[in-house]
């Protein structure tokens, strides 16, 4: 049987509890707006939040969808 690791052993309670704030605030100030976030959106926040991502790759991948939605290439930007 192949060892994994758990997200929710990645990183504390307390990291968790302050990334689920950050991303619960963000959230409402997007819905105080009138808008939602998109289901990809939603998946990326939780992905953050069980400490899949640092800080630094949330922010990398979240840049990339925003990218993509406007047909651009992101990593391509990137390099110039």
């Amino acid at each position: 049987m192949k060892d994994t690791v758990r997200p929710e052993t990645l990183i504390s309670e307390q990291e968790r509890a302050r990334r689920k704030k950050t991303v619960d605030f963000a959230r409402g100030s997007v819905r105080l707006e009138g808008h939602f976030l998109k289901p990809e959106t939603e998946k990326l926040n939780q992905r953050y939040i069980n400490g899949e991502l640092s800080q630094a790759e949330f922010i990398h991948e979240g840049l990339k969808g925003i990218y993509a939605r406007l047909g651009r290439d992101f990593e391509a930007e990137m390099v110039k």
